[in-house]
């Protein structure tokens, strides 16, 4: 395709997606490239994203990142979950935790044994077989030696992208301010060579990030990739948000509550609370949104409140030619299970394995893309399962989640659970056997059987087998501090 060593990288925009594109770069391959970030100062990012999953660890780690520095550098919290309130019905709540449910064995997972646990009076609910789970109940976290990593954050996207930008920095990342006016293409290749700014002048490079947003002003504007648009699987296009004072205690998990056409989340960090609602504008209107929003906070607003639209999918390529998408550049998959952060580090860390170093070729392209398209599809059908997963028949909205048709590939996984409990994990799958177990029972799916081997026990021995467990848990989390008090000792933000 293009033999030209990648020399000079080119990063298209700023916000939480450059500069995570900005500081890995610079930091792991810094000695053999160049790495330039071009980013308006006029030009507001999104940065709404604030709840994470405990994929950021890898990310960090790759960096080097202290955990207690960069959550004071950005007010965060620990997250070890999301509560999902008034989402199988009006009323019934259920939290979808990190970490693993209870003990697996080589032919199936915990919930086997769980359900005939059901079944004999033995069990109680099935979060209580998961500290991460009975954790977030009870406002309790701690970060241990040699403890696993099941726990995220709630954090400041601006201040996170402010903590990346000094890494970038520190690591020769040259910032470039500017609006780009114009995306030049070499005539023969339909190559990017250069990008021409408002301000005269021109930013010429071999491979170009797109980090330009909704509009991916060089994968769309300028390369007519196209969009996969997944609004009939995934109606909601549309988010309000607003920062509120903190009220309270900041709880380790997120909250997310169903509404007649949408649904509202609340992100607490350490200094205020982040809010929003994503809504179906079919359904609502802007303003309805906004009033719905306004009359289920808590605590004084810091900002008004502001609109965000949205088209739910994907580029049909995320690296075409020499420009590679980046975050919403890339395609936007709702915040409903916090996975857009996941997204753009997985994009970078991906780039950094395919790196082009001595030119493009065809192959890596359509690798990076395929594992892209794997991974977009599944969290889609994840964050699906959500919506079509429901008993709410109260609003048109939800009458048509209910009934909307979905990809094979879900309804796939909801009748193999329905039939036989079991769940699989596919490859590039983000979400695991106990995640997607949580969801679905906790939208009412529950499995007509058990896995077989679960007999092998006796009823004592299956007893003993789950008291041992649900003992272990709460023993554990016992030993944990109050979630506040813990960050207080910590990593307490430097200004509150």
């Amino acid at each position: 395709m293009n033999n030209k060593a990648i020399k000079n990288v080119v990063i298209a925009g700023g916000g939480t997606a450059g500069w995570m594109a900005a500081a890995s770069l610079s930091k792991l391959l810094g000695k053999t490239i160049n790495v330039t970030l071009v980013e308006s100062d006029d030009i507001p990012t999104v940065g709404v994203g604030e709840a994470t999953i405990p994929t950021l660890h890898i990310f960090h780690s790759l960096l080097g990142i202290n955990e207690a520095e960069f959550m004071a550098a950005t007010n965060a919290t620990f997250k070890l979950g999301i509560s999902f309130e008034n989402w199988r019905d009006v009323n019934k709540d259920y939290i979808h935790s990190f970490g693993f449910l209870g003990q697996d064995c080589w032919a199936c997972g915990f919930q086997h044994f769980w359900l005939k646990g059901l079944q004999k009076g033995m069990v109680s609910e099935i979060g209580d077989y998961c500290p991460e789970h009975l954790a977030s109940r009870e406002g309790r976290f701690a970060v241990l030696a040699n403890q696993d990593l099941n726990h995220a954050y709630h954090l400041d996207a601006g201040l996170y992208a402010k903590f990346l930008q000094k890494i970038a920095f520190d690591h020769g990342c040259t910032r470039v301010e500017g609006k780009i006016d114009k995306v030049n293409l070499d005539e023969q290749t339909g190559y990017i060579t250069s990008l021409n700014l408002g301000n005269g002048k021109v930013v010429e490079g071999d491979l170009f990030i797109d980090c330009t947003g909704f509009r991916g002003l060089l994968i769309e504007d300028a390369l007519h990739t196209g969009y996969d648009d997944w609004s009939h699987y995934l109606p909601c296009d549309s988010a309000i948000a607003v920062q509120t004072e903190t009220v309270g205690k900041p709880v380790p998990y997120t909250r997310s509550i169903a509404r007649d056409a949408g649904w509202q989340w609340r992100i607490p960090l350490q200094n205020r609370t982040g809010n929003g609602f994503v809504f179906c504008s079919k359904y609502m209107s802007d303003e309805e949104a906004k009033q719905t929003l306004l009359e289920n906070i808590e605590g004084k607003l810091l900002n008004e409140p502001r609109v965000i639209k949205y088209k739910t999918g994907a580029r049909r390529k995320h690296w075409n030619k020499n420009c590679i998408a980046v975050g919403l550049a890339s395609g936007f998959i709702e915040p409903l299970e916090s996975t857009g952060i996941h997204l753009f580090q997985k994009a970078v860390v991906r780039l950094l394995q395919l790196f082009p170093s001595q030119g493009i070729n065809q192959a890596d392209v359509d690798e990076y893309n395929e594992q892209t398209k794997r991974e977009a599809d599944n969290i889609r059908d994840f964050i699906i399962l959500h919506y079509h997963l429901t008993e709410r028949r109260d609003s048109p909205f939800w009458r048509y989640c209910a009934t909307m048709p979905i990809p094979e590939s879900l309804a796939h996984r909801m009748k193999l659970f329905k039939e036989s409990g079991r769940v699989f994990k596919k490859t590039d799958d983000l979400f695991g056997e106990t995640s997607w177990v949580q969801v679905m029972m906790g939208q009412g799916l529950m499995p007509e059987q058990y896995h077989p081997i679960v007999d092998m026990m006796s009823d004592d021995e299956l007893q003993g087998f789950l008291n041992k467990i649900k003992n272990g848990v709460q023993k554990r989390v016992a030993n944990w501090p109050d979630h506040n008090d813990f960050i207080a000792h910590y990593c307490k933000a430097k200004t509150n």
